[in-house]
């Protein structure tokens, strides 16, 4: 068999030595991502007699154009082509199998499958249950190595598990740190590239901003179907400070058994509001992970309050639905606990207008960027999670409701922003308590204190 010395440039020479158990590659367009897949998955099979490899990408079309045609060529004396199996055949008896993801239903059928090495190409256009789900393929009762290979660009509907995983480097579970290894390539890192084609680069610097950002410098925090565009991480996170005693304070929350995102926000004498506290606790992230019933959620509230005192706590309508079973709503837990709510707009387009001219930067009097949301480092899943919300396929306006952990912190700023824009036309339902048998009777039972502070919480006794 003719030998061939390749020339790798030195982020292909990483993604080859990598040893980790998920190793992702990529961040920008032009790296020679492909084609470090192709060569990699042809030098395992040749070197590991029996190792089962397979491929993926979204569609066949992909796969085909970029995979398989060029292997046929590369392997046309080394390895068999199998049509009616989609893999390539080696003497020592391992394979390569090409496979596709164009629908989350299509990972089913790899379900009960063992391969030893799994290519995710261009993962970002995956969801996490299909990337879980080629999880659980990976594995093998011989002493191969177990490695999944992911190349990847920011944007997708991926976007949200491989910046969590490799970016963020955020885990939940059983995931573990040392698993798990991102190299970084661009356009810049790939001399053939740029040599054989220069005006390549030229042509991604004149693509829009977000394209731009994506594809040719990797970032991560702006792509392209980024719904709020104007965020910024070196102007919407602030150092943190003690907010003065005089500045109002709010609690803005959005609740249900999946996840509480719930955010104190201190608003100054200039209209400038800063989230300064969160709490983001639920069975939404993940495994291990458990959601709060009512009173867990109000007591969570209420410890992120401490002892601010707090101008409003704003929740959104549907928590004032009863109960079938109990007759008694969210809100009448909660001010059972001494929290009373004060509901805002559920308006989706309303509120993400408001919160679009909350982030809007501008340049303040002393020529400064700024804008009028500003959050503090502590909060960092609202800072994870907001830079990746996209927007929806049929709802041109709204943001995508998947993946949906990531909506929870948005939803409930949503609900500051379009309060703060609407809080002086009339609320959807009147936001003062509907007292229930339990507050009449603690009422009864109060002293003159213990009844005033009843009724600042509660509002006047119903008639």
């Amino acid at each position: 068999m003719p030998t061939k010395i390749l020339e790798l440039n030195e982020r292909q020479k990483l993604f080859f030595k990598a040893r980790k158990r998920f190793i992702a590659y990529g961040g920008a367009r032009g790296g020679g991502k492909t084609w470090a897949v192709r060569i990699k998955a042809m030098l395992l099979a040749c070197r590991y007699a029996g190792i089962k490899i397979l491929i993926i990408r979204r569609s066949f079309t992909e796969l085909r154009d970029n995979h398989i045609l060029p292997l046929q060529m590369e392997l046309r004396d080394i390895a068999r082509w199998k049509e009616q199996e989609k893999r390539f055949i080696f003497p020592n008896g391992s394979f390569i199998r090409f496979g596709y993801c164009s629908a989350e239903r299509d990972v089913l059928q790899y379900q009960g499958q063992e391969y030893d090495i799994i290519f995710i190409d261009e993962a970002t256009q995956l969801t996490e249950f299909q990337f879980q789900t080629f999880k659980g393929c990976l594995r093998g009762a011989n002493d191969y190595p177990k490695r999944m290979y992911l190349t990847c660009n920011p944007g997708g509907v991926g976007h949200a598990w491989v910046k969590r995983l490799f970016i963020d480097r955020q885990y939940v579970g059983e995931e573990r740190p040392e698993d798990y290894e991102f190299i970084q390539a661009k356009v810049t890192d790939n001399p053939v590239l740029m040599k054989k084609d220069p005006e390549y680069v030229n042509m991604l610097r004149s693509l829009p901003y977000e394209l731009r950002e994506a594809w040719l410098n990797g970032s991560w925090d702006i792509f392209a179907g980024q719904y709020f565009s104007e965020w910024n991480r070196d102007i919407h996170v602030v150092p943190a400070f003690e907010p003065p005693q005089w500045w109002r304070r709010y609690i803005t929350m959005d609740y249900g058994l999946d996840m509480l995102a719930a955010y104190l926000i201190a608003v100054d004498d200039h209209d400038m509001a800063y989230v300064v506290r969160e709490v983001y606790q639920g069975r939404d992230l993940g495994e291990g992970a458990k959601g709060l019933i009512v009173s867990e959620a109000a007591e969570a509230v209420k410890a992120l309050a401490g002892g601010d005192r707090i101008t409003a706590c704003l929740a959104p309508p549907d928590l004032w639905n009863a109960r079938q079973e109990t007759g008694r709503s969210v809100a009448d837990i909660f001010a059972a606990s001494g929290i009373a709510l004060t509901m805002t707009s559920n308006d989706r387009l309303d509120g993400w207008m408001a919160m679009h001219e909350r982030l809007h930067v501008f340049e303040d009097e002393q020529g400064v960027k700024a804008a009028k949301l500003r959050i503090f480092p502590l909060c960092v899943n609202l800072i994870r999670t907001l830079p990746q919300l996209r927007y929806d396929d049929k709802h041109i306006n709204d943001v995508a409701t998947e993946p949906h952990e990531l909506t929870h912190a948005a939803d409930a700023i949503r609900g500051f922003c379009v309060y703060w824009t609407r809080r002086s036309a009339p609320p959807e339902r009147p936001a003062r308590m509907e007292w229930t048998p339990d507050m009449y009777e603690d009422y009864r039972n109060g002293t003159p204190a213990e009844r005033k502070m009843m009724l600042e919480l509660w509002g006047p006794r119903p008639k």
